[in-house]
Order: C-alpha cells, then sequence, then structure tokens
C-alpha cells in the first residue's frame, strides 16, 4: 500500500544519512517534497556511502562532536530559514562477546553513536524546531508542531547474550524520546522507532542464509518515519513504534 505526504515547505535534517536506512529516509522525504538536508561522516561519493544526492543538501559532520551539530543545525536554518524535522538515524552496531569481555572503548563508541548523536542533534535542534511550528499548540484545530524521530532497536526492550551495549544505548534512545515528548509538548513532538533486522545489503552479508523476504526494507520504514513527521501523527508523542512486522 503507498500512502502519499506532502511534505512541500518543510525542511528536514536526517543524520546517519549515507547508510542503508538513512539514505532510504533522505529519498522518501525528497519524494514527498521536502527541502532535504543531510549530514553524515561518509561523503556520499565513498565507495561505501548509500546516499543518492542529487537534490539534498549534504553536510559532511561527526554528530558525536557538538561544535559539528552546532555548525550543521544553524547552516540548516541559515540557508533554508527554517527546520521542521529531525531524524536522528546516525547509529551503529558492535557485539558478540559477554560484557566482562567487552572494550570500554567499544562501550563508549556505541554510547557516542547511537545515543550521544541523538542527544546532540535533539538538543540544537530544538529550538528551531519550536519556531517552526504554528504557535496552535497542543489540542489545537491545526497543531502543527516540530517533529523528532529517532532509531532505537526491538533488542533494547530486553537484556540478552552478548551485545548489553547496544542494548543500552537503544534503551536510552527511548527514554530520551519520552524526555523530549514530555519538556516539548504542544511544540514538538518525539517519537522512535524500533527495528529488528533491516533488509540492508550489510546484514545480507553478515546473514546470509536468513529469510531476508520477512525483513522490513528501509523504503517501508522510511514510510513510518514520514507519517510520523507528518499532521497526521499530531497526536502521537513518545512512542516507541515497532517497524519488524509484528509487535
Amino acid at each position: 500500500m503507498s500512502t502519499d505526504f506532502d511534505f512541500g515547505g518543510r525542511v528536514v535534517l536526517v543524520t546517519g544519512a549515507s547508510g542503508a536506512l538513512g539514505s532510504g529516509i533522505c529519498e522518501a522525504f525528497r519524494g514527498a517534497g521536502a527541502t532535504v538536508c543531510a549530514t553524515d561522516v561518509v561523503d556520499p561519493d565513498d565507495e561505501d556511502a548509500l546516499l543518492d544526492a542529487s537534490g539534498i543538501d549534504f553536510y559532511r559532520a561527526d554528530f558525536t562532536d557538538e561544535a559539528d551539530v552546532e555548525r550543521v543545525v544553524e547552516g540548516v536554518v541559515e540557508e533554508h530559514g527554517r527546520l521542521d524535522a529531525l531524524c536522528n538515524v546516525a547509529g551503529t552496531w558492535a557485539g558478540g562477546q559477554p560484557l566482562d569481555e567487552t572494550p570500554a572503548e567499544e562501550f563508549e563508541m556505541l554510547l557516542d553513536v547511537n545515543l550521544r548523536t541523538t542527544f546532540l542533534g535533539s538538543k540544537h535542534a530544538i529550538p528551531h524546531l519550536r519556531e517552526s511550528a504554528d504557535g496552535s499548540g497542543e489540542g489545537s484545530a491545526d497543531g502543527r508542531q516540530g517533529a523528532i524521530v529517532s532509531v532505537s532497536a526491538k533488542s533494547s526492550l530486553e537484556g540478552g547474550e552478548g551485545d548489553g551495549p547496544y542494548r543500552a544505548a537503544k534503551a536510552g534512545v527511548r527514554l530520551l524520546t519520552e524526555t523530549l515528548a514530555a519538556e516539548n509538548r504542544g511544540e514538538v513532538r518525539a517519537n522512535a522507532i524500533v527495528p529488528k533486522v533491516i533488509d540492508t545489503p550489510a546484514n545480507r552479508e553478515m546473514m546470509p542464509d536468513a529469510d531476508h523476504d520477512s525483513w522490513p526494507t528501509p523504503a517501508e520504514i522510511a514510510d513510518v518515519v514520514l507519517f510520523l513527521c507528518s499532521d497526521a501523527a499530531g497526536v502521537t508523542s513518545g512512542a516507541a513504534v515497532p517497524v519488524y512486522g509484528e509487535a
């Protein structure tokens, strides 16, 4: 089923844009008429990048670095005059060993890339997202608000063997999302998506014998992200939305 969204006149910033999910979200917003601003540590012309940057403003930046985050967010607003939505997609996975065998550097990296990027991106985007809201507030007839969508993970819902730091970081994304929703009620909506395994080239290579047909594609998940950033989701904030085909 295809659902049409109209994001004409709106400016969206997507982190982790050179990866499979980030590039899919950029493509979906571009197709819906948004002004898409993309950021990643990986340039679009890098051999590992999946982003087609045509028609997209790309900002190379490390969102674990607050100075880089501030530079990008302020640059987007200076160039386009507003910011309507932030998609915190930057993230990574590492694991395979129990906690007592996990290097501290791996723990720190997972929190930085998955949680710190979400915190810093949201921190610097919120003032501009508030400004782009129509000011009608909660319970109004229109109620257009700024929107933040962040990426958590199904594995964050419980402990498990081999990737505890990753699970903890993604659980932090969910709790940060609930906090953002509570602190910005009526001005900025914040929601998280909760994927399991996404159908990406890297995951297919890592799990060649899995049932790939059961995995949602980045494009399918992007439709949910667009919904959560749209006026149709005006009553939805603080949610953790499953995007793995079953709840």
